[in-house]
């Protein structure tokens, strides 16, 4: 089993190619889905997407608890893609959950453990590089800012390949060895 680990900027066209990825592989496809449809135009986001990956993949609608469902879907499918960790992560800032970095460090305890399943052939995850603008000016956005970093350096460490997108063109900056 491999981890994919897709990162770039907003609208760099990383989520058009981890499921480009994700349907080149036979089998049966999860896609977990981190949005909530907050106002009409996240709605309208989230429609999009759906339209793009038709009936492919079976899709699960989870802002919150991404960990526990790998666990549960990991020995049923082929492949798995995630989208987007970044929503995800928002959304358990959104909730005041305590601590940012402990939901990060079970996120990565997961992927390890599903790593066991020998079905399961590969885990695409999609995230923002948000880290790379200015400095926000207020501490929530800084917060959120470091917790989205540390989180994306965690997966990038335990990935197999990291590809970093920007206007639509996928690099990969990290190969199995």
């Amino acid at each position: 089993m491999k981890i994919v680990f897709v990162t770039g900027g907003s609208r760099s066209g990383k989520s058009s190619f981890a499921l480009n990825k994700a349907l080149k592989i036979k089998g049966k496809r999860a896609f977990i889905a981190t949005a909530t449809p907050s106002d009409d135009e996240m709605s309208s986001r989230i429609n999009a997407h759906k339209a793009e990956r038709g009936d492919k993949f079976v899709t699960f609608e989870e802002p919150l608890s991404i960990n526990k469902l790998l666990s549960e879907i990991a020995q049923t499918y082929n492949v798995i893609l995630i989208d987007c960790l970044t929503l995800w992560l928002s959304n358990i800032m959104y909730r005041n959950i305590e601590n940012m970095y402990n939901e990060i460090d079970d996120l990565i305890e997961s992927l390890n453990d599903i790593k066991k399943y020998k079905n399961l052939k590969a885990v695409y995850i999609v995230s923002n590089e948000v880290g790379m603008g200015i400095v926000p000016e207020n501490k929530t956005a800084r917060y959120f800012r470091d917790a989205s970093g540390k989180m994306n350096q965690n997966v990038a460490a335990i990935a197999d390949e990291v590809f970093f997108t920007v206007s639509g063109i996928p690099m990969k900056i990290k190969n199995s060895i």
